[in-house]
């Protein structure tokens, strides 16, 4: 039995002792320079064992053939042999009680053939003896805030910029791209590359993280998930300690899923399911690596406070010497939806005492050169503004770098930041980083590269409060206790069982009629005095108006007998080879509604989805969805409509009635109940369109599709 992720990872970081399988005294070999990097470029105090069984000694140090040899066992041991060695190897470590192993060698999965065999031992390993393996394929693991590097990176000792980010990537050059913006100030005191993940993935090093002393942020760099439930809980528990998670997910198109996937073998799932997961779970996902590393920082510098929707949002500050700047800087913080805060009269008084009457001292401001001819009003005016009741945060674009004077500036601005209340966010703008760039740099700013970054990571912050204000902390995705899918095949009912099925779920819906003969339509038509809409009934066929298979607005039972002979005549044409089982009637739907599309959908890695979206033939078109993890509750439900662009024709735009919205909701709750109450069993439900008429009118699907396992018992 594995014990708890978390608890298990515990001592990785920072274990009492380490074995080195395939220790070498070759600078250029992976063995010698892992070596190097524990002994001569780490401060770890640990016992360390070096296994070679060609060597004697390496240094003033013994080397032992193999682990069985050791005068001990180790608490971790790094494997930096081939793979037909390195299997044995670790199955020894596994019968002598080894807790970890990183694995550095390739071939076990990544490319197929041999090395699946390869891995299936050590899975072997991992379920007989608890060892937990890290990688393989994996360049180790770096504590940098306790100084040790149990990796064969050679720039180890180059990144050593100790801080609060914990840092997890599936990919070690990208994650090592990732730790050099340490050179422009940023902090991560944990790194984690996990490789193929045969044992260990992403999500442990992120439950493991979030119970680490001095990791507050955790960064992301994912090509894949492979265990859906196993990632929610992890993220979940993050965020019950209150340490934020930004991701960037590669492999968001075909061509960059297809490299994730030749590259670690891993389940990437639909892109856009990991982003709903992503907003539902409050992950903030950025889009490359800047972003990943600014938006991190931000937050390790500020965790943002909750936020609820109907307060305002954190009010910013500009403060800059070019009016160039200031009005570019402005723009782009307008466009983002952000907020510039009206300064407060106390500090206006205090700006308008010391810079001169041509500066501009509303927000944004431009204090113009004035501040160049004497730098101490450098100082004292942002530090009024860092201390204006309003502001959240301070950005400072800064579109120069004249050497000795930007310098000057960046010393006033980093004094001013160890007396604020809340952070100032430099913005350096010029290609040149002279000494200036620094100074901020080492005061642990970190300053951002472009002022288009900078205004995405604040948006990404201000976001997050919302989120925070708005999550419910008891939210337990289905994903989390899923039944194993039935092993019958899924097959899709006839409408007319699929809303007979719905009807006894408890779901209202209009009257209809199946009917196997052009008689019986006649006849149900000559009993209702309303238009009636027909369409085919087939198991077969799922987009019945593709295929000519609805005819709408049929008023008497000779135009019910035209169109029985209509739809027949096209769906034969069609798809010849579909079972028609005869036609369903029902009563057309008032005029005015909106139609809306609302459907199930089970990713393979994360569980069953909702999505709704603008209906009929639209959601292709305009793509314009949102999407949620069941479960989904009345109040979720309304969050998701709100998020659609489509949302204003639900409210009653430019002057149309407002749809009953309040309906809308229930209905999608309802439909996550109904299909939580079936377990696995539910496929896929398209409910296309779902007609909303106006408010106290209600909400029913017009059609609906379900695809179950052993539809006889669905019930």
């Amino acid at each position: 039995m594995i014990e708890s992720q978390a608890s298990s990872l515990t001592s990785l970081f920072n274990p009492r002792s380490v074995a080195l399988i395939g220790a070498s005294d070759n600078p250029a070999s992976i063995g010698g320079r892992t070596l190097a990097n524990l002994l001569d470029h780490s401060a770890y105090r640990g016992e360390v064992y070096l296994v070679n069984a060609r060597r004697e000694r390496i240094g003033d140090r013994p080397c032992y053939r193999s682990v069985d040899e050791l005068p001990a066992v180790p608490e971790m041991v790094i494997v930096a042999v081939p793979a037909d060695t390195a299997v044995p190897a670790l199955e020894a470590c596994g019968r002598l009680g080894v807790r970890y192993a990183i694995v550095f060698t390739s071939g076990f999965g990544e490319g197929g053939g041999e090395g699946q065999e390869y891995a299936e031992r050590l899975r072997r390993v991992v379920a007989d003896t608890g060892m937990r393996i890290y990688g393989p394929n994996c360049p180790g693991l770096c504590n940098v805030n306790e100084r040790i590097g149990f990796t064969f990176s050679p720039s180890f000792r180059h990144d050593l910029r100790a801080g609060p980010i914990g840092l997890i990537t599936q990919g070690g050059g990208l994650g090592r791209n990732v730790m050099q913006t340490m050179d422009r100030g940023v902090g991560i005191g944990l790194w984690a590359s996990t490789g193929n993940e045969l044992d260990l993935q992403v999500a442990d090093f992120i439950e493991a993280m979030a119970d680490t002393s001095g990791i507050e942020v955790i960064a992301i760099l994912l090509e894949g998930i492979n265990d859906g439930p196993r990632f929610v809980r992890a993220v979940q528990r993050a965020t019950r300690r209150g340490k934020p998670i930004v991701a960037f997910k590669v492999g968001r198109s075909e061509y960059g899923s297809k490299a994730a996937q030749s590259h670690t073998a891993s389940i990437t799932g639909s892109a856009e399911v990991n982003s709903a997961v992503f907003r539902q779970l409050g992950v903030i996902e950025v889009d490359d690596i800047d972003e990943l590393a600014d938006t991190a920082w931000l937050l390790a510098r500020a965790h943002p406070a909750p936020n609820p929707p109907d307060a305002p949002e954190p009010g910013l500050a500009v403060y800059c010497s070019s009016g160039g700047t200031t009005a570019m800087t402005a723009d782009a913080i307008g466009l983002a939806g952000l907020t510039l805060v009206p300064f407060a009269e106390s500090t206006t008084v205090t700006l308008r005492g010391l810079l001169p009457s041509y500066a501009s001292i509303v927000n944004p401001i431009d204090t113009t050169t004035a501040v160049l001819a004497d730098d101490s009003l450098i100082e004292k005016t942002m530090l009024a503004v860092c201390r204006d009741p309003g502001v959240a945060m301070v950005i400072l674009p800064m579109a120069l770098d004249y050497g000795e004077v930007t310098a000057t500036i960046a010393r006033r601005v980093a004094a001013a930041q160890t007396q604020s209340p809340v952070p100032i966010v430099p913005i350096w703008m010029s290609e040149r980083t002279g000494e200036g760039y620094g100074i901020l740099r080492d005061a642990g700013m970190a300053p951002m590269r472009s002022v288009s970054k900078a205004v995405k990571a604040l948006r990404r912050w201000v976001d997050h409060g919302r989120w925070l204000a708005s999550h419910d902390p008891e939210f337990h995705p289905a994903v989390l206790h899923a039944g194993d899918t039935p092993q019958s095949p899924a097959r899709a009912m006839t409408e007319s069982k699929a809303k007979t099925w719905l009807r006894e779920a408890g779901m209202a819906l209009p009257q209809s009629h199946a009917v196997s003969s052009r008689d019986a339509a006649m006849a149900v038509a000559q009993t209702h005095g309303i238009a009636l809409a027909a369409k085919v009934l087939s198991a077969d066929i799922q987009h019945k108006s593709d295929v000519g298979g609805v005819r709408l607005g049929l008023a008497g039972a000779e135009a019910v007998g035209r169109a029985w002979d209509e739809i027949h005549a096209s769906v034969r044409q069609a798809m010849p080879q579909a079972r028609i089982e005869g036609l369903l009637l029902e009563p057309m739907a008032p005029v005015g509604g909106l139609e809306l599309l609302v459907g199930i959908s089970r990713d393979p890695v994360l569980g069953p989805m909702m999505t709704v979206g603008l209906g009929g033939i639209y959601v292709e078109i305009f793509r314009d969805v949102a999407r949620r993890m069941l479960p989904v509750s009345v109040d979720e439900a309304e969050r998701m409509l709100r998020e659609l662009r489509c949302y204003p024709l639900l409210a009653g735009a430019r002057g149309q009635p407002p749809r009953d919205e309040a309906a809308l909701a229930r209905l999608l709750a309802q439909v996550s109940d109904i299909v939580l109450a079936q377990g696995a069993r539910v496929a896929e439900i398209d409910l296309n369109p779902v007609w909303v008429g106006r408010v106290g009118e209600g909400a029913y699907p017009l059609d609906a599709v379900i695809v179950a396992h052993d539809v006889a018992s669905v019930s």
